[in-house]
């Protein structure tokens, strides 16, 4: 863990390696760590503009120093152990302890300074993907830059010239690289606080992984069989909810680094996507959705005002990415007998499990897996198994939640009367009003 007012108010520094004779800092900014997989509280600024900061699902927003009028930050860039959920954890590459990255925070405005620091073993580079730079130092390795060698120190430096929201990941060995999770985002405030305010502001990126159950490591070679989809490289049950107080205007910033496109959808609520890593939308131009389609290496930005309490899902609307591990070899069993085929399956394998004849509900299921893997489908709440996993969390609505409360509420308390219920099914089949038969009807 770090202070952030104890890194900004001391500016603790790290050693005394000078990185490029440009470079008026005396010394590299310390880079801060972080162990842990939930998400922190927003750093407030102690200075400069005022504006109502981000918090990362499950991650953190990288603290800086202040050297003159630059802003200065520092990525390391590493191997890490990645905590996918309670009970799987993967060897990926990111930055700082983690992967994703921490968030980058600052001004519309404001100049920057980030060091980055590789401990990787092979060289690596920082693209700052949206936003509009200098080319030399756009952090495209061999083009625009040397490729940073392991154990060196490249320093980055510009303005940021527009807020919005935009990402971080390598342009060096990008295959390998970004398969292994270094990616993170980036969000400019605007200088005006004033323009399009709101009270809470969440943000994530989007990847996804194949990594075989009981294994450590994804394969940075597979290109379209994933079956791990994660926002920042959580899957349900391990995805933080989004605590949400009644009538606040909310905020969600997503980034999509994955190899497919994700349409995001909440429930119980209509929004309207304000932003993309291109720039803001006028109001004008925007319509109410309760989807938003995410393209590949792209940013969507959508403003919604919770004004329905209650605990609401939130997903993307590709069935398969809201699972976890599942094997795509697995038959369609649906229909057979699953007295018959157990007793055909139990000759070969004793210990072997019938699944599928009515279909794959996995909340009684129970069967051996690997060490290091998850169930395909998880998660329990209050009603019983939700029978969910990969991209998929919930935005808890509630009232009177403080300003900056981000923890989990728990389970919504239903107000009597509006819970969905059984009623008794009548003794025989209703009866139907016959319709026309299919060789009458013009087609």
């Amino acid at each position: 863990m770090y202070s952030r007012r104890g890194f900004l108010g001391t500016a603790a520094l790290a050693g005394a390696s000078v990185v490029s004779g440009r470079v008026q800092a005396a010394s590299i900014p310390e880079a801060p760590h972080m162990d842990k997989v939930v998400m922190q509280p927003p750093l407030h600024p102690i200075s400069g503009p005022d504006y109502r900061p981000v918090v990362t699902l499950n991650g953190w927003s990288l603290p800086f120093r202040m050297n003159g009028d630059w802003k200065e930050f520092h990525l390391v860039a590493e191997p890490v152990v990645r905590e996918f959920a309670e009970g799987m954890k993967v060897n990926l590459w990111g930055y700082n302890g983690q992967s994703p990255g921490p968030t980058i925070e600052a001004v519309e405005g404001d100049k920057v300074r980030i060091f980055v620091t590789n401990r990787l073993p092979e060289y690596t580079t920082v693209h700052w993907h949206g936003m509009i730079i200098p080319s030399g130092m756009d952090g495209v390795g061999g083009l625009t830059q040397p490729h940073i060698q392991p154990g060196k120190t490249f320093v980055y430096e510009f303005e940021m010239k527009k807020s919005g929201t935009f990402m971080y990941h390598p342009h060096s060995d990008e295959m390998v690289q970004m398969a292994m999770g270094m990616m993170g985002m980036v969000v400019v405030h605007p200088r005006d606080p004033n323009f399009r305010p709101v009270d809470r502001d969440f943000v994530f990126v989007m990847s996804t992984y194949r990594v075989d159950p009981g294994t450590y490591l994804p394969l940075v070679n597979e290109m379209t069989d994933f079956n791990m989809w994660t926002w920042n490289a959580r899957v349900f049950p391990g995805i933080d909810p989004l605590p949400v107080r009644l009538g606040d205007k909310v905020r969600v910033r997503i980034g999509n680094l994955s190899m497919t496109n994700h349409p995001i959808h909440l429930h119980g609520h209509s929004f309207a996507v304000t932003c993309t890593d291109g720039g803001w939308i006028q109001e004008s131009a925007q319509y109410p959705e309760t989807t938003t389609d995410v393209p590949v290496g792209a940013v969507r930005v959508f403003d919604v005002l919770a004004d329905n309490p209650g605990d609401w899902a939130f997903h993307c609307h590709k069935s398969h990415h809201t699972m976890n591990a599942m094997g795509h070899e697995v038959r369609n069993l649906i229909g057979v007998s699953r007295k018959d085929l157990a007793k055909a399956v139990g000759k070969l394998a004793p210990d072997g499990m019938a699944m599928g004849s009515t279909g794959m509900a996995m909340g009684n299921m129970e069967m051996p897996a690997p060490d290091n893997t998850l169930p395909m489908m998880t998660g329990t709440g209050q009603f019983g198994p939700i029978e969910m996993g990969g991209m998929f969390t919930v935005m808890k609505i509630r009232e009177n939640l403080a300003r900056d409360d981000y923890r989990d509420p728990g389970p919504y308390q239903f107000p009597k009367g509006t819970v969905a219920y059984e009623v008794e099914a009548p003794g025989a089949a209703p009866a139907r009003q016959p319709g026309t038969p299919m060789q009458k009807m013009k087609m």
